[in-house]
């Protein structure tokens, strides 16, 4: 709702329709002329006394209708944006993953305190973002009790909150889009946090259609061109097998307890290119370990990390199924012997937990990402030239997926086989590891020329 308190009265005129009298209350909201007519004077002269009291009173006025806000009929303004956005999060909070749930609200932290009208006594935008993030947005038996100060912060968002109506106007869906392509202390946000974000506005714009708020979209007839976000592996992070193995050499270096606990996790996502949220659940009974030859990992379950106001279980990492997978599928991994003897020899020493997790703190707990980031980073100064170092070759454990997939594309292993392995779409694996694929170069230049020649 756009509300002002800029309202300015005129006086009750006179008029004739048709020979009868008609009387015009006429008044100024926000600068736009308003008017409604009357068959009686005293009839005019009451509403312009209501409207007059209102303004007096310090309402606000609504700049559509010309109206105060306490005399406007509720199906007139329907849910606010803030309303239908908690009704959102909650119709998706039972079948949603937690980092789902994260971003959803991540978006809304964004979209809700700028879709608001220019009303006075505006909290500051960090005030704002707390008490969504706290409280608006999150189940009832998981908000944090508000203190009067933020309690006063959420009324104000409450009554501010434009209707959900007011995104059919193309300057409201601007301000919307405005909002989410910059951070949250003003700078440009990156392409992929704006696309992102934009899906979920343009997701939770689609329910307003389920729900006959709008007949189409209103976000499909704007034209604004998405920022283009690098999808594709950069080939200067991926390691070749010799640096790979100096990496994980050097794992174990760093620290007496986390960095020998560590290397058979970063050995799984390089030679079985696990994702790390799915290294972290693995467990014995996924394992077949040879005492020689090529072993075999079923995955059932990936462990990713999450904040605890987003999970289930309200702790920070929670079993969940396969990444692009229905519940309950499972996922065949054949690993090299190197693997298979880096396995076996860390469940010798580490044991696993009472679970059967194989990868765990000493205390049976699960490493944090900055856990793994800290000995990761460690690891590289110590394998790596100062030079590589301060580039991006292998700068997260991440990158050890891709030079694992890379790898196995440039060994000439057909690409179905590699998605299978890896968790992916054979389309998604081709787009983003099209740069790494080199492997080939010389013989398909070989034939370029073969063909010139002739």
């Amino acid at each position: 709702m756009n509300t002002t308190y800029d309202v300015k009265f005129s006086q009750v005129q006179q008029r004739s329709n048709r020979g009868m009298p008609v009387y015009v209350a006429r008044w100024r909201v926000a600068g736009k002329e308003k008017s409604k007519s009357f068959r009686t004077k005293g009839l005019a002269n009451a509403f312009m006394s209501d409207l007059r009291q209102a303004a007096k009173a310090g309402e606000e006025f609504d700049v559509a209708t010309g109206l105060p806000v306490s005399m406007l009929a509720p199906e007139a303004t329907g849910p606010s944006f803030l309303e239908f956005a908690q009704a959102y999060v909650l119709r998706r909070w039972n079948m949603s993953a937690a980092r789902t749930r994260e971003t959803d609200a991540y978006a809304l932290l964004s979209l809700i305190p700028a879709l608001v009208a220019d009303a006075p006594r505006r909290p500051p935008a960090d005030d704002l973002r707390e008490v969504l993030r706290i409280h608006a947005l999150l189940p009832e038996q998981r908000r944090t009790d508000l203190t009067p100060t933020q309690a006063s912060v959420l009324s104000w968002l409450e009554r501010a909150s434009l209707p959900l109506t007011a995104l059919g106007e193309a300057h409201v869906l601007r301000a919307a889009l405005a909002a989410i392509s910059v951070t949250f202390a003003g700078e440009p946000a990156g392409a992929n946090t704006v696309r992102r974000k934009r899906a979920v506005l343009h997701h939770l714009l689609e329910h307003a259609v389920e729900q006959k708020v709008f007949s189409s979209n209103p976000l499909d007839e704007i034209k604004w061109t998405v920022p283009k976000a690098v999808t594709a592996v950069d080939p200067r992070t991926v390691v070749n097998p010799a640096q790979a193995k100096q990496l994980l050499d050097a794992i174990p270096k760093v620290g007496r307890k986390r960095g020998p606990r560590l290397k058979a996790l970063f050995a799984c996502i390089y030679y079985a290119a696990l994702r790390p949220e799915e290294a972290a659940d693995l467990r014995q009974r996924n394992c077949t370990l040879p005492e020689s030859g090529w072993g075999l990992i079923v995955l059932e379950k990936a462990r990713p990390q999450g904040t605890k106001r987003w999970t289930n279980s309200g702790e920070t990492h929670e079993s969940r199924s396969l990444k692009h997978r229905a519940d309950k599928e499972t996922r065949e991994i054949p690993i090299p012997p190197v693997l298979v003897a880096i396995l076996r020899e860390h469940i010798a020493t580490f044991g696993t937990a009472e679970d059967g997790r194989i990868f765990t703190t000493r205390t049976g707990g699960t490493y944090s990402s900055s856990a793994h980031s800290y000995v990761w980073q460690e690891a590289r100064k110590l394998a790596l030239t100062p030079a590589q170092v301060a580039s991006s070759l292998a700068a997260r454990p991440y990158d050890l997926r891709h030079a694992a997939v890379s790898l196995w594309l440039n060994a000439g292993v057909p690409a179905v086989e590699v998605a299978k392995r890896a968790g992916h779409s054979v389309d998604v694996l081709l787009r983003v590891y099209a740069k790494c694929m080199d492997g080939q170069q010389e013989q398909i230049n070989s034939k370029i020329n073969s063909a010139l020649d002739e």
